[in-house]
């Protein structure tokens, strides 16, 4: 065989290995062929071509794998018990930047299935060399790492620990910082992974600067970014006081309620959620977000919005609300009471329904004049119906009935009390009942209204154990009226009238 001949077939075997390689990347992004592929046994003929003499085929090879592993976690399974892992990790730091970008995105790719996976992807040594990907003057091999970084520290606060040690911080704050809005994005979305496990992690990720460069971003026009921004200030902002006031301290109130109206619907939420994770700590951390109009924003933002996005809104309310009296009117002055009793009347589903009424209960706990302005949005009779309607949620259920407990024991507000006497089951009936004991004594007008309206005749139908409290606040609004306005509305009274015509004798 001449020289000629053997180039040949040499070229013709590159030619064959290439267009298997990328005829099975191909095939890899359509779903309908991954089982075929699968079988055919691909992973176990993909892998020697990463050792590949010609570097198009090791690419080609490694993103044939990736877009496989991406697919399920068998399949990333298969990948970790093909020993492929040790040669990509090897790879990432030996081989040019496109194959470096294929081999982080095979690890991304296992990662991402299972803390299991990840683990493996961390056992296999491949932290420190993603690590140094991020000190790559390559953009799209910093992102590629920055991401696979991301997926591995998402899982748990172990492995986000074990991304730490590698010393991928201080890199990803500096990668948030480069001009590329892809990086940024992906950079900053790893920093909120690595952020959201513990007040620790969340610490490391402070101490190397992320506030600050985060929160000049929280204005890009890019929506991208932004749904990161916000998404890892509320990751930082969460875990206490200390990390809230320090991203409270970067000065990005009032400016961030703007994007409480974006048009990208996870920088809204992201945004919301923030906020609420700012106004839960303290009252001191509520009363700035109420000076610089974040409750009036939320407010508004609950009324332009329909289902889960709503949540975060709903619960920062609740949060406000919670703290102090003065918080709470805050929240009732802007309106936030109407917005919350009507996100129980539109919503269809019952974690909505539950965190408005958990917020509602948070506001109307705390004076009369709270729980009155509760109920004049006529939200009482819709918290009993959620919680007396058998479809409803366990957790609808509980929040109803505490809601309902915490405004009935401080309303004295009667018109908004009169409805719930003829629904309201026995454990909630009580309350109501002792409402009326406390004001009816002090109120001609009302225990006119009372007797008219049918609520004194309600009353006389309750059977109460002797001695119980229920029993006592019965007594106490009888002895409000004569003795014989008791009778007359007491069941069974009108039969023994009859029964005195039939016996009464009329004079001759």
């Amino acid at each position: 065989m001449s020289q000629r001949q053997v180039l040949q077939v040499f070229e013709q075997y590159q030619k064959s290995r290439t267009a298997f390689v990328q005829t099975v990347a191909e095939l890899a992004t359509r779903p309908q062929n991954i089982e075929t592929l699968q079988n055919a046994g691909v992973m176990a003929l993909l892998r020697p071509l990463l050792l590949d003499v010609v570097p198009t085929i090791q690419q080609t090879a490694a993103l044939a794998l990736g877009r496989l592993a991406n697919y399920n976690d068998s399949l990333a399974e298969a990948v970790v018990k093909g020993d492929i892992l040790p040669q990509l990790v090897y790879s990432l730091s030996e081989q040019n930047r496109f194959y470096k970008k294929a081999a982080a995105f095979v690890l991304r790719a296992v990662a991402k299935h299972s803390p299991q996976l990840a683990q493996s992807v961390v056992d296999c040594g491949a932290l420190d060399s993603l690590v140094i990907c991020l000190e790559e003057f390559d953009p799209t091999v910093k992102e590629a790492a920055a991401w696979a970084l991301g997926y591995i520290a998402r899982h748990n606060a172990d492995l986000a620990q074990a991304v730490v040690d590698a010393g991928a911080v201080p890199l990803l704050v500096l990668c948030i910082q480069e001009p590329e809005i892809a990086l940024k994005r992906i950079a900053a979305s790893s920093i909120s992974d690595l952020a959201k496990h513990s007040p620790e992690l969340a610490q490391t990720v402070v101490d190397a600067g992320a506030i600050a460069h985060l929160a000049q971003m929280i204005l890009n026009p890019d929506p991208k970014l932004k749904r990161q921004v916000f998404s890892a200030l509320s990751q930082i902002a969460k875990h206490s006081v200390d990390l809230a006031e320090m991203v409270v301290e970067a000065e990005i109130f009032p400016a961030s309620f703007a994007c409480l109206k974006d048009s990208d619907e996870y920088v809204k939420k992201n945004c919301a959620t923030l906020i609420r994770e700012v106004a839960k700590h303290t009252p001191e951390l509520a009363q700035l977000l109420v000076n610089a109009g974040g409750v009036a924003a939320i407010v508004d933002f609950i009324g332009e919005n329909r289902g889960n996005i709503r949540l975060p809104g709903v619960m920062m309310l609740g949060y406000v609300g919670a703290h102090t009296e003065n918080l709470a009117m805050a929240v009732i002055v802007s309106k936030g009471v109407v917005q919350l009793a009507l996100t129980i009347s539109e919503e269809k589903e019952d974690h909505l329904k539950a965190a408005a009424a958990w917020a509602l209960g948070q506001i109307g706990r705390h004076t009369p004049e709270h729980a009155k302005a509760v109920s004049l949005t006529n939200v009482l009779p819709k918290l009993l119906e959620c919680y007396l309607r058998g479809e409803s949620s366990e957790d609808l259920q509980q929040k109803s009935k505490k809601a309902l407990k915490n405004i009935l024991q401080k309303c004295v507000y009667l018109p908004a009390l009169e409805p719930l006497l003829h629904e309201a089951p026995a454990n909630i009936l009580k309350h109501i009942v002792a409402q009326f004991s406390k004001v009816l004594p002090h109120d001609p007008k009302a225990r006119r209204l009372f007797v008219t309206s049918g609520g004194l005749k309600k009353i006389q139908e309750i059977k109460a154990e002797d001695g119980s409290p229920l029993a006592e606040y019965i007594n106490t609004i009888n002895n409000c009226y004569p003795e014989e306005i008791v009778k007359y509305y007491s069941p069974g009274y009108s039969e023994q009238l009859l029964d005195r015509i039939d016996q009464y004798q009329p004079q001759a």
